[in-house]
């Protein structure tokens, strides 16, 4: 297991290895508002459906057989679920980052949030890593840094891809340069009815 720190923005140390950024316990969720953007994407649940199935095609045709899919939390959960189904892997996990935290708005650096990923369990497998999106490239670059470091053969796939990441993702189903509007993430959270 990977240790948690009981503290926020706790820097490179024990129990936090260089380069794999800032563990902090877990922070209040936000909703990104993209209905003032005219340059913006929208992914139906149908066309949601569609990709993930493509892209669970384009991951079988490779001949590459994850053992294990990871979710990166919380956008890669969804389209984790749908693979999960797609190919027929049952076991999941995810792993909890934060960096966007607005439309366009980010933290300095991604950071890994609590509770963290079970490590002992995906030693030397073939992971399968999933995003909804790769923007800059520096959440999966993380991650998948992080994932290798535990001696696991990874492939990342993602919905979409833009062309402004450090990292190429294995596989994707569409390439954008837009803001995406996810089906899961249109909509404020729920408040307490009056």
């Amino acid at each position: 297991m990977i240790p948690r720190q009981s503290r926020y923005n706790r820097p490179n140390g024990p129990g936090n290895p260089e380069g794999t950024g800032y563990y902090v316990p877990m922070t209040t969720a936000y909703h990104a508002d993209s209905s003032q953007l005219e340059d913006k994407e929208i992914l139906t649940w149908e066309g949601f459906g569609e990709g993930t199935r493509q892209l669970a095609q384009r991951i079988t045709d490779s001949g590459f057989e994850p053992e294990v899919i990871i979710a990166v939390a919380r956008g890669g959960m969804i389209p984790a679920g749908a693979l999960t189904y797609a190919l027929g892997v049952k076991l999941t996990d995810a792993i909890n980052v934060e960096f966007y935290t607005d439309v366009a708005e980010t933290l300095p650096d991604p950071i890994l949030l609590a509770p963290m990923l079970d490590t002992d369990s995906i030693r030397g497998r073939k992971l399968l890593l999933v995003d909804d999106v790769v923007d800059s490239g520096r959440t999966l670059a993380l991650v998948l840094k992080l994932l290798r470091g535990f001696g696991a053969d990874v492939r990342s796939a993602v919905i979409y891809s833009k062309p402004t990441t450090i990292v190429q993702p294995d596989f994707v189903w569409k390439h954008t340069d837009n803001w995406i509007v996810f089906p899961w993430s249109a909509q404020p959270p729920v408040n307490p009815a009056a």
